[in-house]
């Protein structure tokens, strides 16, 4: 179901406070790339990423319109530039006009735009790679979802791909956000091959312990029940 325009007014404004919220309350240094939980879970989404990419066989190409949905300061960008696609072939929307205007210092030959993921400002079926990461989790609104994934869908060419990277189970100490398990992903997203794989340990047990030990943090990695975040592959049908 489309969402009516008070209910989309409502979630922006939610969403805009708890940003505002978080820049203060954060400490600066939590998502740091010198920290060593950081590096542990980019790397294993990166690395999972890559091997179902691969194994799908819908790895994207330099010259793919791609698009990350709330690509914050830097997003997926780095990664995506890493694997070999160019800057052009960058394309990005972010509801917070501050986060993207770092964006286009770092990246000024991208297409990155301020912008409600609802209401996405390119054509039908102009994208061959789409980027949705910790973007759903933040959406308290059923309504909202829907209409955040059709336009997605919409934006989406046949056979495309939705990168999907998201918490999974809810936060007991962060009610801000919600979990979106595979139930959730497959109702949003009905008409889409969907392979998912469960990712990142729990990142107040990955800070905890991967300042001390490495090892230890990846051997707990590997248990199931541990890991809190879904990555998922989605094909356009």
């Amino acid at each position: 179901m489309k969402a009516t325009a008070e209910a989309l007014e409502k979630e922006r404004s939610r969403v805009e406070d708890v940003y505002r919220r978080r820049e203060a309350e954060i400490e600066k240094d939590l998502y740091a790339p010198w920290q060593p939980a950081v590096n542990l879970m980019v790397a294993e989404r990166k690395r999972v990423a890559v091997a179902m990419l691969h194994k799908l066989g819908k790895f994207p190409q330099r010259g793919d319109k791609c698009l990350e949905i709330g690509c914050g300061r830097l997003g997926w960008f780095s990664d995506l530039l890493s694997w070999g696609l160019g800057e052009t072939d960058l394309h990005g929307i972010e509801l917070d006009a501050e986060r993207i205007h770092l964006a286009r210092q770092t990246l000024p030959n991208a297409d990155l735009r301020a912008g409600d993921a609802a209401d996405l400002p390119w054509p039908d079926t102009w994208f061959k790679f789409v980027i949705l990461s910790t973007v759903f989790s933040s959406i308290f609104d059923s309504d909202v979802r829907e209409t955040i994934a059709a336009e997605t869908n919409r934006v989406l060419s046949r056979g495309g791909v939705v990168l999907w990277y998201d918490l999974a189970v809810n936060n007991p100490k962060n009610p801000d956000v919600c979990g979106i398990g595979k139930k959730e992903l497959q109702r949003l997203f009905p008409e889409f091959q969907i392979l998912a794989k469960s990712v990142t340990l729990a990142p107040p047990l990955t800070r905890a312990v991967a300042g001390m030990s490495t090892l230890l943090a990846t051997a707990l990695s590997s248990l199931p029940f541990l890991r809190t975040h879904l990555l998922a592959i989605l094909i356009k049908r």
